[in-house]
């Protein structure tokens, strides 16, 4: 059992939910029957030589939905586009039989016509503010009776011209690499809406402006005018359909373009395009409407009436909102039942601490006597760091990054906003503090307070299902002499706000990377580790100690010498939960214990099942979780060995201590729940070790 819940991938099915494109799924499924039932019922469906027309046919839809589907990604809707589409086709065919102009110039002006509509809608809609439904409603039905007031007037004279050009024909039948002239239209048109919608900023704007306009305005987003360009769009791509169905039919009449509004509507909706905005692809409208397209032509090829199709497109608008809406309102009740998948995870037996056991770990009370420096000033200082000035630096929840002046530490200032959480600090050798970000990476800060990126993101690794490549908790660091930076990701799964689910999980889904500021790559170097948090070059520079937090055990990697891409487990017997590492001034080792082991939580991280249920039916403030009102530091050494600890036993002065640091005689802690920042003085330490000038050398 143990091992099937280590090797069985039950994460896997949440991770696929929460992405994006999962929901491109059913759509396609939808299209594959789709398409077997068109096999099925025409045989010979999809043979060359018809293929191309029913291509060619499709293609007038397909540009239709683009506009449309960006319309509906905005949160709008657009009734009136079968109307423009046969208004287009009548003008179209008057220009070039009637008032005999050019076919660039026909072109150019339907093109026109076409925006010119989509800018009333825009203008109502977009400008005014008016409801899209009942605007475009009322204009699909003024353009229709524009297009029959010109049926009545030039449907003769269109009846019995002609065009004689050969652009209006390659409009009609041409190819291009042996595809019709349209498709490749709508390839190129498809391609440039799904960059702008994926890659730039107007297409960020309009999901967002879908998502919540009040919102996307209050975030400085122009939604007035992008709405009306959006309408605009969409009045150009029925304008560019309607041209090639003139060129193709040659002809008019009053059910041009009937019906074709909820025809587009039922295959973008299908294809999962939402309507309540915000959320859909060009892809996904695309595919909607293929498979719309495919049921109504085969219908209209197995000789069934109008009625009968327009039922066909009734039912599937029917499925596709109750999809829709059910999808809507339910996707994330399904993750949130799915995405914790806790695993077997069996820990060692744990060192005792208790008093009298007389060995290193015995408790004690040596912290209690702690000083607080900012106490109340500052919210989770998560690590804290001196520089060669004896100034001492922290991060803050907020954010931020200050600065306690010494010698005192009374004053504090904003050094630096940086905007994610900051938690791991480091010097390098100019002095910048570097630190990992939560959500945003690794960052820098000068001397002079400027704030600059280092490094965001990763290799992907090949057999992750999730995108891993960005950095979503990335924790402490430490800086080689040749300058690579070694830092720790939590979890690729979970953030800031939600890693203790991590830890109910106990699933290997942490790393550690490396950024060479040489040649500005990141690489993941070690991957599989559980919560790997506190990262520290050892003191001859050729291997690092790191912690894996829920596995509690301290393990040594050698990233160069012989021992390079080696790994060994130096500490697997600890009282608690490992955090952040650091030198000490005597050649060993400091370590954080953010919280200790209770039997219950031990037993329960063998008990999968229960974890599960646990997770689902119990409040989340009634969940099994470490211990964090017991404060512990222990000093190792090289070899792996326990030297001593320092206990904060009630919790009275620093409950949950993430990290500590050396300083001339004294170790600062820092607590990432805590409201300030302790300091106590170490008996025998060297008073004048000062940790980043014994590590890059006294600056002259």
């Amino acid at each position: 059992m143990a091992l099937f819940y280590r090797l069985w991938p039950s994460h896997v099915v949440g991770e696929l939910l929460t992405k994006r494109w999962m929901e491109s799924v059913i759509p396609f499924f939808i299209l594959l029957l789709s398409l077997a039932f068109a096999q099925h019922t025409v045989p010979g469906y999809f043979q060359p030589e018809t293929l191309a027309d029913t291509v060619r046919l499709f293609a007038e839809q397909g540009l239709i939905a683009l506009g449309f589907a960006a319309v509906v990604i905005g949160g709008g809707i657009d009734l009136s586009v079968g109307s423009v589409f046969a208004l287009v086709n009548i003008v179209a065919q008057a220009l070039l039989t009637v008032a005999h102009w050019s076919v660039p110039a026909a072109v150019a002006a339907s093109i026109v016509l076409g925006a010119a509509a989509g800018a009333i809608n825009g203008l109502f809609i977009g400008i005014l503010r008016l409801r899209a439904f009942l605007t475009t409603l009322v204009t699909l039905v003024i353009f229709r009776a524009i297009v029959d007031v010109l049926l009545i007037k030039y449907g003769t004279a269109i009846a019995t011209g002609t065009v004689d050009s050969k652009a209006w024909e390659w409009l009609s039948e041409g190819s291009l690499l042996h595809l019709p002239s349209n498709v490749v239209v709508l390839f190129g048109f498809a391609v440039l809406c799904h960059l702008v919608l994926s890659r730039t900023r107007p297409g960020w704007h309009l999901q967002a402006i879908g998502g919540s306009r009040r919102a996307a305005h209050n975030a400085g987003i122009s939604v007035r005018l992008t709405l009306f360009f959006t309408y605009v769009f969409s009045g150009v791509m029925v304008a560019l359909a309607g041209l090639f169905y003139a060129a193709r039919v040659a002809n008019t009449g009053v059910e041009v373009g009937d019906g074709l509004e909820f025809v587009i509507l039922t295959g973008v909706v299908l294809g999962g395009v939402s309507l309540g905005g915000g959320r859909g692809s060009v892809s996904r409208a695309l595919m909607g409407t293929v498979t719309v397209f495919i049921i109504t032509n085969v219908l209209v090829r197995q000789g069934v009436s109008g009625g009968g199709n327009s039922m066909a497109v009734g039912v599937l608008l029917a499925a596709a909102v109750l999809i829709d809406v059910k999808y809507q309102n339910n996707r994330h009740k399904l993750i949130d039942r799915v995405y914790v998948s806790p695993t077997y995870l069996k820990l060692p037996q744990m060192a005792d601490s208790h008093v009298g056991s007389g060995n290193a770990y015995e408790q004690n009370d040596a912290l209690v006597s702690a000083q607080a420096i900012g106490l109340d000033q500052v919210d989770g200082p998560e690590d804290v760091i001196l520089d060669s000035e004896d100034h001492l630096y922290c991060g803050n929840r907020t954010g931020d990054i200050f600065r306690f002046s010494a010698p005192d530490y009374e004053r504090k200032e904003l050094f630096a906003h940086i905007g994610g959480r900051p938690l791991g600090l480091a010097l390098d050798r100019e002095g910048n503090i570097v630190s990992c970000v939560a959500g945003m990476g690794v960052y820098g800060v000068t001397p002079d307070r400027k704030v600059f990126k280092l490094t965001d993101e990763t290799n992907r690794s090949w057999k992750s299902v999730a995108d891993d490549s960005r950095l979503s908790l990335a924790d402490d660091l430490d800086i080689a002499k040749d300058g690579r930076i070694f830092f720790s990701e939590a979890t690729v799964r979970y953030d800031v706000h939600s890693w203790p689910l991590d830890g109910l999980e106990g699933r290997g889904s942490g790393r550690i990377i490396c950024y060479d500021p040489k040649t500005k790559k990141t690489r993941t170097v070690l991957q599989g580790l559980v919560f790997p948090n506190g990262v520290c070059i050892s003191h001859d520079g050729v291997s690092l100690f790191f912690a894996e937090t829920w596995a509690c055990r301290i393990t040594r990697y050698w990233f160069a010498g012989p021992k390079a891409g080696k790994t060994q487990v130096l500490i697997d017997d600890l009282p608690g939960y490992p955090d952040n590492i650091n030198r000490a001034s005597d050649g060993t080792y400091w370590l954080a214990l953010m919280g200790m082991r209770n039997p219950a939580l031990d037993l329960a991280m063998r008990m999968p099942d229960f974890r599960t249920r646990m997770v689902r039916r119990v409040p989340g403030d009634e969940w099994l979780f470490p211990n964090i009102n017991t404060g512990c530091i222990v000093k190792f050494d090289e070899q792996g060995k326990v030297l001593s600890s320092m206990w904060d036993l009630g919790g009275k002065g620093h409950p949950m201590i993430s990290s500590m640091r050396e300083h001339k005689g004294w170790l600062y802690l820092g607590g990432v729940s805590n409201n300030r920042i302790g300091r106590i003085q170490l008996s025998g330490a060297n008073p004048n070790w000062v940790a980043h000038e014994a590590w890059w050398g006294a600056r002259s």
